[in-house]
């Protein structure tokens, strides 16, 4: 059985719980964050994600507001009750984002940064590991050792893809890892399946396969605007898109118990 990775009295990621977390790639004003807080209070989602630090493969690209970011979220986290959930990218960030955010989140680009890993192994809130663009399953394995190892058990992996030579999706969204984490490790697993796509109209059939396969959750990209975000807007479902599948998820999971 896997375990539950406890956030909150009454919240937990894993065991038979399934969990939709949803928000913005990048955190981009007050305006956007608001809007955003809004709909998904309506919806009664408990986890907002959204990105202040913004690991770019462009310098030149929006780099996140920062510290900004955070209070923005922390704001938004009051205000509906939320628990958020951020990356952050350098240790030294640790202890300044803790009062903000509930779950730390590893990304993708930095599953194999053992100094940050390690100083997430010190903290007493989840940590949630996204795999590496080209890591194995096992090299995924292993980082999570890492985290585990300095005293920190509440991991939360997040299955976001791996970069192959196709290249009609951003990048090929690995669905078989879904059993093997449940089989190989205690932990809970997510899937990504914005990123692992990074086609707003392969999210919602992606996300039906995560369920199917035993995810315990799923991590949606939305924005009020795709079409003008910063960051990620061919992948972001706007509201009437994620509240489709959100709705078609939650029937999936009703008629599942019903068949136990």
């Amino acid at each position: 059985m896997t375990e539950k990775i406890k956030i909150d009295d009454g919240l937990s990621i894993g065991g038979e719980e399934f969990t939709i977390i949803a928000g913005p790639c990048a955190v981009e004003d007050e305006e956007q964050m608001e809007s955003i807080g809004r709909f998904l209070n309506r919806l009664e989602v408990k986890i907002i994600r959204g990105g202040a630090f913004k690991p770019r493969t462009s310098p030149k690209d929006f780099q996140g507001l920062g510290v900004d970011g955070l209070k923005i979220l922390y704001h938004i986290k009051k205000k509906y009750n939320f628990k958020v959930i951020s990356e952050i990218m350098d240790p030294r960030d640790i202890e300044e984002a803790y009062e903000y955010i509930d779950i730390y989140q590893i990304g993708s680009r930095n599953m194999q940064n053992y100094s940050l890993l390690k100083e997430m192994g010190k903290v007493d809130k989840p940590v949630l590991l996204k795999r590496g663009m080209s890591a194995t399953i096992d090299e995924w394995i292993k980082a999570s050792e890492y985290i585990r190892l300095k005293g920190n058990e509440r991991i939360i992996f997040c299955e976001r893809g791996i970069r192959t030579f196709e290249n009609y999706t951003r990048n090929t969204l690995d669905l078989i890892s879904v059993p093997i984490i449940r089989s190989e490790t205690k932990y809970p697993i997510l899937v990504d399946p914005s990123h692992g796509t990074g086609r707003r109209e392969l999210v919602l059939p992606a996300s039906k396969a995560a369920l199917a396969l035993g995810a315990h959750g799923l991590m949606i990209e939305i924005h009020p605007e795709p079409e003008k975000a910063l960051s990620d807007g061919a992948q972001s479902l706007n509201f009437s898109q994620f509240e489709i599948l959100f709705n078609e998820i939650n029937s999936m999971i009703k008629a599942l118990k019903a068949n136990m």
